[in-house]
């Protein structure tokens, strides 16, 4: 007969007796501006230059060779009803049709500045060596005719990324100002990063900005009482969890970049993430909040038995456990870690916790 030996763990009662630690950031640490989106470009071009990895056989592909070709002055035959004859160009193997793709930054760019395009093939073996011809970008809106770039330039392909994805560093220059436009009819609305996205944060940005006096702001010499005082301070708004839209006061209508500089220097408390568990299964990482809190439980797991809570702090084999004692979820994880029991063991504790409710935090798998 075999015995396997038992380990028994106590686990240190860990009540909460106050309320989570607030960190401060600056406003514009959480959110950033509505108009101040990236913006994609977009169109059709084709890649010379191949070594024999272009498209084979392609109807679209000739046919656009042959345009661009009649366009740049090439005698290009047609047949009995005046349509290109695409039998001239129909074997060639040097050329691709891709698609071409640049992202506009989120600051806007203005007539004459160059960024970077992406091209992708849409037949081709291999992009390796090729040559983007002019290409005309047009906006995401496919109704909406402008072009606002034209693209062109050497394709350079990844080493280890796929053939048929290749980039040109500044290869399309801009032809039209797309700028970001940051405020509309003397607002601003701010719109919170993902991370910060709560209720609880939207109203502190709102009671924070309201709180502001004409003071604070620099208006010293209409800080008094009256309503120019008033209009003179900024009225926020939360609208939901994402989106805060502040007035500019009157003050920095005339001049408000000033205003949304001292904005986003602003100083906000956000309730902790200490009672949130991350875990990467793939990398093995668990990373977990102060303030989790187990019920108290026993767990068997491979030769340990685990016990958590009790009166006193410590809970033995055959004590009494109080249901309304709990233990910290992060005093269990260093008892395993002293044991040198596997990170895949400590995931497979807390999923089970978490499925059986005895786990009192969010628990969040990446």
């Amino acid at each position: 007969m075999k015995f396997f030996a038992s380990i028994v763990i106590m686990i240190v009662l860990g009540v909460v007796t106050s309320p989570a630690d607030a960190a401060t950031l600056r406003l514009g640490d959480m959110c950033r501006l509505k108009g101040q989106e990236i913006n994609t470009l977009q169109g059709l071009g084709l890649v010379v230059g191949l070594r024999g990895t272009g498209d084979n056989d392609a109807a679209p592909t000739a046919r656009a060779l042959s345009r661009m070709m009649q366009l740049m002055g090439g005698s290009m035959a047609v047949d009995s009803l005046g349509q290109l004859d695409l039998n001239d160009v129909a074997e060639a193997k040097n050329v691709a049709m891709v698609f071409v793709t640049a992202r506009i930054p989120a600051v806007g760019s203005h007539t004459g500045d160059q960024i970077d395009v992406t091209v992708n093939a849409i037949n081709a073996k291999s992009l390796e060596g090729g040559y983007l011809m002019l290409t005309p970008m047009l906006g995401p809106r496919a109704d909406n005719p402008t072009v606002y770039a034209v693209a062109q330039g050497r394709v350079k392909v990844s080493v280890d990324g796929p053939a048929t994805t290749g980039t040109v560093q500044g290869g399309a220059k801009m032809e039209a100002t797309v700028p970001a436009s940051f405020q509309k009819d003397g607002m601003i609305t701010l719109i919170l990063e993902r991370d910060f996205a709560s209720f609880d944060n939207t109203q502190r940005i709102e009671d924070e900005v309201n709180s502001l006096s004409a003071l604070t702001l620099g208006d010293s010499g209409r800080s008094g009482s009256g309503s120019g005082s008033r209009n003179n301070r900024p009225r926020a708004q939360a609208i939901d969890q994402l989106h805060v839209q502040v007035h500019i006061p009157e003050l920095y209508q005339e001049n408000p970049i000033k205003f949304i500089s001292l904005l986003l220097n602003l100083p906000i408390q956000i309730a902790s993430h200490s009672s949130r568990v991350v875990i990467n299964e793939r990398e093995g990482i668990v990373v977990i909040g102060k303030d989790v809190e187990v019920a108290p439980v026993l767990v068997t797991h491979r030769n340990l038995r685990i016990e958590a809570g009790g009166v006193g702090g410590l809970v033995g084999v055959d004590d009494k456990v109080d249901e309304r004692d709990t233990a910290k979820l992060k005093n269990l994880a260093d008892a395993l870690n002293a044991l040198d029991v596997p990170t895949s063991d400590l995931i497979a504790i807390i999923k089970t916790l978490k499925a059986k409710g005895d786990l009192y935090g969010e628990v969040v798998f990446q």
